[in-house]
């Protein structure tokens, strides 16, 4: 390896390093600071680059494809707050445990403090927000220095990816010049030496250790749930890479446990590569529990859960006001469960949890088919039943015309193939996919943003995770996150992203309308529904998509089928009223309680 000078050395050294070390793909935004890192990421001939005009967009699209694919994605900005355009990004990277490594370029250290032109002080910029931060030194051509940054870079990914994964920072200061310009005297005095050469491979190996449960721990477990009458397994959200869903629907096969499996998990919808078995999948719960007639069950007696905090407030709510012993099973120390009911903590892999725990269960014999959590099974089972015929109806109803907002979910995902992908915003569309989408066994991936639970950068996350697979992706978002990150709507020529984006407007924040707030206006229209009556529809030409406004949700079903099968990325916009949808979804809830109470009568 040779470069002209110790910038373009130093910057090709790091690239290659980190790319060694796993980091096969980055998002550059344009600056001058950060040239020679840019340079060596467009001339390393493996790793994939991504063009950015804008930070905060191009941190999102990471933090997307980072989530899809499971593995650390790079991203590289000049000094000053370019930097702190990522933060947002990095804080729900950090809450979420997606892998990022963020290269921000810097002044010197003697301009720091100084009134130099576009410097502020990044150390540290991200807090507490990092698993890792590191202030490269000034580039230097000595083979310790040189090893010195490999370690550094090897480091980095390490951090970024082991339990719990997250962002890691390493501040890049470059001093002029910033271009491949030859220096004579920048030329290495050791351009032999191992930090120049690097090692076959990466230069630090940091194997990722799986974190196996302890066998007595394991069989304690097993042994509460084959005392228990009762027993449920909980799937929240899934980590990246987690690979829970098979173990978390065989442990329910098993125990005949209900699986109350989030629609961010991995276990609501299949994997195409196991049989699910008799499990009794649940994803209707957030309509029924907390009803008055599921308050009249008996209580849950051992509850399993992993995965993040659900996204069914219900819920959450329902398993707080339980008596039942719970076990919260997590690689880490890190604590997800916000109402402090847990009874237990299993610190362990989960999927090797799971299959260990549905092993040692089938040796001691349990019987899923006891009377006593066979007729708790049913009770899941008919409210899961009232619910899915409530929505088929409800759909029924709202096929020529958008009446009821809820449809949009089925109307998207019934289109899709047997491998797809899912990408919801926050507020509204991420609740109508817990409470809308049907278990399902095609190979179904669904991702939102819950670490922050923002809605900014909505639409960059969901190009992002487009840009991870090869399968169709058919984004969920509300008016206000499509107008959030518009500018973000340019990666997808530049960055050549196939999706469809399902623009659900309700002329602002429709959530708002389940606050008790709804009740004082003013201020609620102006100051928390917000309408703006924006008509997206020139955003087609601007970024050069296809936009298609619809008005039923027939043609919304027609027309995410035909833009799963085209290259490209589609914009289809549906309108509804977001107080009568509202009301419509207590309405469902209502009748759902009706219809348990005469069944139970």
């Amino acid at each position: 390896m040779s470069a002209p000078n110790r910038n373009t050395w130093w910057a090709e050294i790091l690239i290659d390093e980190l790319y060694e070390s796993g980091l096969e793909s980055v998002c550059i935004a344009p600056g001058s600071r950060s040239t020679p890192l840019t340079v060596a990421a467009y001339e390393h001939d493996d790793l994939t680059v991504f063009s950015h005009l804008d930070e905060r967009s191009g941190s999102y699209f990471a933090l997307g494809r980072a989530r899809r694919i499971g593995e650390p994605v790079g991203l590289i900005c000049t000094s000053g707050t370019a930097a702190a355009n990522f933060h947002p990004a990095v804080i729900e990277a950090s809450q979420a445990r997606v892998p990022l490594v963020l290269l921000t370029a810097d002044r010197p250290p003697e301009l720091r403090d100084s009134g130099a032109n576009q410097t502020i002080d990044q150390e540290k910029l991200y807090g507490d927000a990092v698993r890792w931060y590191r202030d490269l030194p000034e580039p230097g051509t000595s083979d310790r220095k040189l090893r010195r940054l490999r370690v550094d870079a090897a480091r980095a990914v390490a951090s970024a990816t082991q339990a719990p994964a997250g962002p890691v920072h390493c501040n890049v200061p470059f001093s002029k010049p910033l271009e491949p310009v030859d220096v004579p005297e920048d030329q290495p005095a050791e351009p032999d030496g191992l930090g120049a050469t690097g090692r076959d491979g990466p230069f630090v190996d940091s194997a990722d250790g799986v974190i196996e449960p302890s066998s007595e721990r394991i069989q304690a477990l097993a042994g509460r749930i084959v005392d228990a009458d009762r027993a449920l397994v909980v799937a929240g959200p899934a980590d990246p890479g987690m690979g829970t869903g098979d173990a978390a629907r065989s442990l329910a096969t098993a125990s005949g446990a209900p699986l109350l499996a989030d629609p961010l998990s991995d276990a609501r919808f299949g994997s195409g590569e196991a049989d699910p078995g008799d499990a009794v999948v649940c994803g209707g719960y957030d309509a029924y529990l907390g009803t008055e007639p599921v308050a009249d069950w008996p209580e849950p007696e051992v509850v399993v859960r992993f995965g993040a905090s659900p996204t069914s407030k219900n819920l959450r709510k329902y398993l707080a006001g339980t008596d039942a012993w719970q076990v919260l099973i997590d690689p880490t120390t890190d604590w997800r469960e916000a109402e402090f009911t847990a009874a237990a903590t299993l610190r362990a892999d989960p999927g090797r949890a799971l299959e260990a725990l549905t092993s040692a269960l089938r040796e001691r014999g349990i019987d899923p088919t006891r009377d006593d959590r066979v007729t708790y099974r049913e009770r899941f089972e008919r409210a899961e039943s009232e619910h899915w015929n409530l929505v088929a109806e409800a759909c029924e109803g709202s096929q020529d015309d958008a009446r009821f907002e809820g449809a949009v979910v089925p109307a998207a995902l019934d289109g899709l193939p047997d491998r797809a992908s899912v990408f919801a915003s926050n507020s509204m569309p991420v609740r109508d996919l817990d409470r809308f989408a049907r278990p399902d066994d095609r190979s179904i991936s669904a991702f939102a943003n819950r670490g922050a639970s923002g809605i900014d950068g909505i639409v960059s996350a969901a190009l992002g995770a487009a840009s991870g697979g090869e399968e169709p992706l058919v984004a969920l978002l509300g008016d206000l996150a499509f107008y959030h990150d518009m500018n973000g709507l340019l990666a997808a020529q530049r960055c050549g992203v196939d999706a469809t984006i399902v623009v659900v407007n309700n002329d602002g924040g429709g959530i708002f309308h389940a606050l008790p707030i709804e009740s004082f206006d003013p201020p609620f229209t102006e100051a928390f529904k917000t309408p703006h009556g924006i008509d997206f529809e020139p955003t087609g030409d601007l970024y050069g998509l296809t936009f298609e406004r619809v008005e039923s949700i027939d043609a919304l079903g027609d027309a995410c089928a035909r833009s799963s099968g085209t290259e490209g990325v589609d914009v289809v916009e549906i309108g509804f009223d977001a107080e009568s949808s509202h009301r419509s979804r207590e309405s469902l809830r209502a009748e759902l309680a009706d219809r348990l109470a005469a069944a139970d009568d």
